[in-house]
């Protein structure tokens, strides 16, 4: 065959190619995903065929391996045995809380229980000295899983606390997920150093084909919790690691992260312990159950309700995007929300919107200054519809990123955790949040954003709509990048 029927041929094979996968784009990519999502890579794939097919393949589905999803099930199923057991407790507050605990139940399989107590630490080396605190007086176990967690001068009082509770005899476990670690300097030394203590420790989600670990990158296990002998828990939105990540230019910007964390004692600490228990078994084949008992913990008269629920691609349904829609679409009287990644879905930006038209107050922090280029980008996009249906945008001022993840429901509800309110923290990353109602505890989350408000500019419609033409058109192009998650 000469070179000119190669090249026909060539062409031919070529064309065919373009149009089989586009109709298998077609056929495929509707099924069992959001809309949004589904027409987000149809125009890649119908713009760009075959380098919009091998993307797909890489990045379309949320599919953490066979031999996780098992795992994952069946840690599943004895909570729900488990929590089947447990009588509901009849709790006070709005008349949609009893269906707001039913959805969470059916959701994550973990109960609303009473008689907690939940503090609050805004300062971030105040959340610190606090885990380190209960650390040092850990007589039988301390687990504790980070997104990034790293040695550094700020967290070495917490982890000499682990190696001097491991030395001691208590059983100490630390999970942090692989990709979200490296990337902090002096990560091979940090690891190096935990190799050389008691402390049983795994990297989650481990992306090492040479050692045939491999999964889709952007998957991520972003839960950020420690739990205490079973008694006290700490869960919220910091890292384990210094204020600046430990980056040069952050330092030299002055530039640190604001947080939230809030330390839970009472029966959800069990809840959080279920939650380390299943992501410990998944990476490590070891089982927890029996270690998990209601008597470690203590039910105060006094105390509030609390519910948690995880989520992540190992669940059927995006768990915390149904939770925050359906508590948003609640409220009555104000709505205050705080993300550092605001990048909803419709849904969530239909509920936003739609509370704010219906005349909730509604308010939402974010950082003036945005620490990832594309995430901002893509958060801007959606600034006028907010700003057009009377939402009020604060931008909390550089160089502090504000990274606490958290929202409350006029007096009554409040909900705090790992997840951010964009498409990552919905399809992308496993995540666990709290929400908590009764006694002042929402007052408590009031102050907190009093607090953010107070030092915070905020944005005006006008102001908006003379935004740079291309920035606007960089922020759509952002936009449509994130709907592709």
């Amino acid at each position: 065959m000469d070179l000119q029927n190669v090249a026909v041929v060539a062409g031919f094979a070529l064309i065919v190619t373009d149009y089989v996968v586009k109709f298998l784009a077609v056929g495929v990519l509707p099924g069992n995903r959001k809309p949004s999502s589904a027409m987000a890579w149809l125009i890649l794939i119908l713009v760009i065929p075959l380098a919009g097919f091998v993307v797909f393949l890489f990045l379309g589905r949320t599919y953490v391996g066979a031999k996780r999803l098992t795992r994952q099930r069946e840690a599943d199923e004895a909570l729900r045995a488990a929590t089947d057991r447990l009588a509901p407790s009849p709790v006070e507050g709005p008349v949609y809380l009893p269906s707001m605990a039913t959805l969470g139940l059916n959701l994550g399989a973990l109960p609303l229980q009473t008689g907690n107590r939940v503090d609050l630490y805004p300062g971030y080396g105040e959340a610190i000295e606090a885990m380190t605190e209960a650390v040092a007086g850990a007589t039988t176990s301390v687990e504790v899983e980070f997104y990034i967690a790293a040695w550094d001068e700020v967290t070495a009082p917490f982890f000499e606390a682990l190696v001097a509770a491991a030395d001691r005899g208590v059983t100490v476990r630390l999970l942090f997920d692989h990709m979200g670690s490296r990337s902090i300097p002096g990560h091979k030394e940090f690891v190096s150093r935990l190799e050389r203590t008691a402390i049983r420790f795994h990297q989650m989600l481990p992306v090492r084909p040479l050692h045939g670990q491999f999964q889709r990158p952007d998957l991520r296990n972003h839960r950020k919790l420690v739990v205490v002998d079973g008694r006290v828990a700490f869960m919220g939105s910091q890292n384990l690691i210094e204020p600046g990540y430990n980056k040069p230019k952050n330092h030299k910007d002055d530039r640190e992260y604001i947080e939230l964390v809030a330390r839970v004692d009472g029966p959800s600490v069990n809840a959080l312990r279920a939650v380390f228990a299943k992501d410990w078994y998944i990476e490590s084949d070891e089982r927890m159950g029996d270690e998990i008992r209601p008597d470690s913990t203590t039910h105060h008269a006094d105390g509030i309700a609390a519910q948690v629920l995880p989520s992540g691609p190992g669940y059927a349904t995006e768990n915390n995007l149904r939770m925050f829609t359906a508590l948003i679409y609640s409220a009555q009287e104000r709505l205050s929300i705080a993300s550092p990644y605001f990048v909803p879905d419709e849904p969530l930006l239909y509920a936003v919107t739609t509370a704010a038209r219906r005349g909730v107050a509604v308010e939402l922090f974010v950082s003036e200054w945005g620490d990832q280029f594309m995430v901002s980008h893509a958060q801007c996009s959606y600034y006028q519809a907010l700003l057009e249906a009377g939402v009020r945008i604060f931008l909390y001022p550089a160089p502090w990123v504000l990274h606490s993840k958290h929202f409350s429901i006029d007096d009554d509800v409040a909900v705090i955790g790992s997840s951010n309110m964009d498409m990552r923290s919905f399809a992308l990353n496993y995540e666990v949040s709290m929400m908590v109602t009764g006694g002042d505890v929402v007052a408590r989350f009031r102050k907190v954003e009093d607090g953010y408000r107070a030092i915070s500019r905020e944005l005006l419609l006008p102001e908006w709509q003379q935004r740079p033409r291309h920035l606007r058109y960089l922020d759509n192009t952002m936009r449509l990048t994130a709907a592709l998650q």
